[in-house]
């Protein structure tokens, strides 16, 4: 088939994207813990950040040095956003230095405050497609940060005395707003340090966070309980945050037993509903200790996995697989990305997981799931609509927004990508039809493949991680 051909095979399959959306208005409960917070969102362009760095003095050959993926210094700040800026790739690192949070605060700034958190962007994404009660764990929920969340009835966490509300009308005024940066750039900007340009091949964002409770994966004793309780009857929970924990916390506390503890207290949860589907969403998780625990002990309890490229390539680093880390590090496509995938498949034994990368969405799971191959398929169409609306419009608000994209045709980035993925897998598995119809099934693995809308001049890329995830998931009815 040509390119024009392929686009309008995938337009008609595309087509199924508002019947799913009104499906997800049949699901009765939801739970999105554990990280909610404000993300303050500005976005930089290179002249700004030379400016920045002259007028604090700031010691370009540190900005230019290796280092940790961690913020102590001025200068590691910078360093984060420029390996962001000059590979085009999306990263969090964790400000550990509350002198750096206050000088970010006063000469960096934001242009707009808005919900953050994967807990929370997901809680307003599965709210606003429908979901009937949406549950959200706010481990702070002041009046500025709630009013974050969107104005709907359907959308609820606990005021300070454990009763269930609409999040945003809470306001637990002891509380701290709990803030991070999402530093936009745009592609093609560029950057001169000591002589040396740097050219910003993709537009991304660069995140530093401050956040002392998430930190230490806070969990709120009156949702925690709530939760617990039978008329709660949650059909999915989809859980985050783990990527801000340490091997040892600041109070001593290890890491790992806080995942030990939110993995018993999701148990109780579940026993109300113990066919509830149950996601991990990895999130850059920088401390390898914390990731490799994740991977051992809290996937075996989970249903699905959702990564992107990075993510991905984080965990073959601590499974054994550093060659084909570097290998996707290198170059990383579609075809590399799906050999990786396997190995996490085979290492976790976790049912399903799903990559979204650039220009693609890709589904591993084992055969006969609980949510079929078209099943997923169709909720990643709608996940991609989704997106491609909240890249163009810079917000997906309210319901009329999110099929804004539903007439774009599939990207030829996209294409490119899946003709490769098909490639493989015929190597790997025998023919296929990918190209076509996404869908390819053996006797053990299911693989769903979806080519992607691409908006040229996203408004925003905040939280689009999180939102492809959870409505791929949740929009497979």
């Amino acid at each position: 088939m040509s390119s024009i051909e392929l686009k309008s095979k995938w337009l008609e399959n595309y087509k199924t994207a508002p019947a799913q959306l009104q499906k997800m208005g049949k699901i009765n409960g939801l739970i999105s813990a554990f990280n909610a917070n404000v993300d303050a969102v500005i976005k930089v362009n290179g002249a700004g950040i030379q400016k920045l760095i002259a007028e604090n003095k700031l010691d370009i050959d540190l900005i230019l040095a290796d280092g940790e993926n961690s913020i102590r210094s001025k200068e590691d700040a910078i360093r984060g956003f420029l390996n962001c800026f000059k590979n085009g790739i999306a990263e969090e690192w964790l400000i550990e230095d509350v002198e750096v949070f206050e000088w970010l605060n006063k000469h960096v700034g934001y242009d707009k405050m808005q919900m953050g958190g994967q807990g929370g962007i997901v809680a307003n994404v599965m709210a606003v497609c429908g979901v009937n009660s949406v549950y959200v764990h706010c481990a702070s929920a002041p009046k500025d940060q709630s009013k974050l969340f969107l104005d709907l009835p359907n959308l609820l966490t606990n005021d300070e005395k454990g009763e269930i509300k609409q999040a945003s009308k809470v306001d637990r005024s002891s509380d701290l707003a709990l803030i991070h940066w999402i530093i936009e750039f745009d592609k093609g900007d560029s950057i001169s340090l000591n002589g040396e340009t740097f050219v910003c091949p993709k537009a991304n964002r660069f995140i530093a966070t401050y956040d002392p409770l998430n930190f230490k994966l806070h969990i709120d004793e009156n949702f925690a309980n709530r939760m617990s309780q039978k008329d709660i009857n949650p059909e999915y929970i989809i859980l985050s945050g783990y990527q801000m924990l340490h091997e040892t916390l600041h109070d001593g506390t290890k890491g790992v037993e806080r995942i030990d503890f939110s993995k018993a207290m999701i148990a109780k949860w579940r026993e109300s509903c113990p066919e509830s589907l149950l996601h991990l969403e990895v999130a850059s998780t920088q401390d390898k200790v914390i990731r490799k625990y994740l991977i051992n002990s809290l996937v075996e309890s989970v249903d699905s996995l959702g990564f992107n490229e990075r993510e991905l390539i984080d965990i073959l680093e601590v499974i054994g697989e550093d060659e084909l880390a570097q290998k996707c590090e290198e170059n990383t496509n579609s075809s590399n990305l799906f050999e990786g995938m396997l190995k996490i498949y085979e290492y976790t034994k976790c049912s399903r997981m799903q990559l979204h990368m650039f220009g693609l969405y890709l589904t591993l799971q084992k055969k006969e799931f609980k949510v079929t191959p078209i099943q997923n398929r169709d909720g990643m169409q709608l996940a991609a609509t989704v997106a491609a609306a909240k890249a163009g419009t810079g917000a997906i608000d309210k319901k009329e927004v999110l099929l804004w994209a539903k007439d774009h045709k599939v990207s030829d980035v996209g294409l490119k990508e899946l003709s490769s993925l098909s490639e493989t897998v015929s190597k790997l598995f025998g023919a296929n039809e990918l190209m076509e119809t996404g869908i390819f099934s053996n006797e053990k693995l299911e693989i769903i493949a979806v080519p992607t809308i691409l908006i040229e001049k996203p408004v925003t890329l905040v939280g689009m991680g999180d939102t492809i995830s959870s409505v791929s998931l949740v929009g497979a009815r």
